[in-house]
């Protein structure tokens, strides 16, 4: 039996030797911050360049790369982003973020979630209210609950996530109009407004939503990053909310004000549970 390195594709052929050099291309692709062109690929892991080729369009065909065409890289593809989601959706995850949730639905006053991008969907992890000593009113009835799934465009929680990730991405699970499930008459429902909603997200460095998911409330969400840097998780607040009409010329206002106020909040929450997994925050170096 080999003892060579498992990630040494150029190694001895072992009883799966396809296998072994795909998972080394995955391997090699989650490690770096920024795609790679396949003749770097093939130089870093000692293959043909033909086999390499070969393998990114396995890969490719199978979800696991994505090929960038005007830039001649290749990246992780949205499958390898799911799978990562779904390691993370492990206990581990919920179990550090509870804590952080409860701290925010006391502060905040408003119902605090974790979530997770599942496909072009948000699935809901974990969810806390304030207690009644920390609210200021009521906490809205909301229909996000543990194991619950909404469009992701519409959600704080999956915009936040999706402002993460490569263009290539989001294009992959957001093609055209007709995979844009809408909940009320607010929130992006093409690719191009979905664009300028993430662009805005990534400026500011949190999302919002105003009753896009229901009438009544509104949420503001930060994402939770990995090793790498990369989101895989978001941590979000929804408050009650007066939203205009979807053709109010004067929109939300002023109203905006309390939710947008909760973004240092959440962004701290999200900066903890980062921290707690070993995660790196944007801007930060690792290590």
């Amino acid at each position: 039996m080999s003892t060579s390195d498992p990630a040494d594709a150029s190694g001895p052929a072992g009883p799966a030797p396809a296998l072994r050099r795909g998972l080394a291309v995955l391997s090699l692709l989650a490690a770096r911050p920024s795609p790679l062109s396949a003749a770097a690929i093939a130089r870093e892991l000692g293959l043909p360049r033909s086999t390499t080729y070969e393998l990114l369009h396995e890969l490719a065909a199978a979800g696991f790369a994505a090929h960038l065409g005007p830039q001649r890289r290749w990246g992780l593809g949205v499958a390898a982003f799911e799978i990562g989601s779904a390691y993370q959706r492990a206990d581990p995850l919920t179990r550090v973020g509870t804590p952080v949730l409860v701290r925010l639905a006391r502060t905040t006053g408003g119902t605090a979630q974790l979530g997770v991008l599942h496909g072009a969907e948000t699935l809901y992890l974990a969810k806390e209210q304030p207690d009644r000593a920390g609210r200021t009113a009521s906490p809205p009835t909301l229909v996000t609950d543990v194991g619950v799934r909404l469009p992701g465009q519409l959600t704080a929680t999956g915009l936040s996530i999706l402002a993460g990730l490569p263009a290539e991405q989001v294009r992959a699970l957001f093609p055209s109009a007709d995979r844009f499930v809408m909940r009320t008459a607010r929130g992006p429902a093409d690719p191009a407004a979905l664009r300028a909603r993430l662009a805005a997200v990534r400026r500011r460095g949190w999302a919002d939503e105003d009753c896009q998911v229901s009438p009544g409330t509104a949420s503001v969400a930060a994402a939770v990053h990995d090793h790498s840097g990369r989101p895989l998780a978001a941590v979000g607040v929804t408050v009650r909310h007066r939203c205009p009409a979807p053709d109010d010329p004067v929109g939300c206002g002023t109203d905006l004000a309390g939710p947008a106020g909760l973004a240092a909040a959440v962004q701290e929450a999200a900066r903890s549970v980062t921290a707690a997994i070993g995660g790196r925050w944007p801007g930060t170096h690792a290590g």
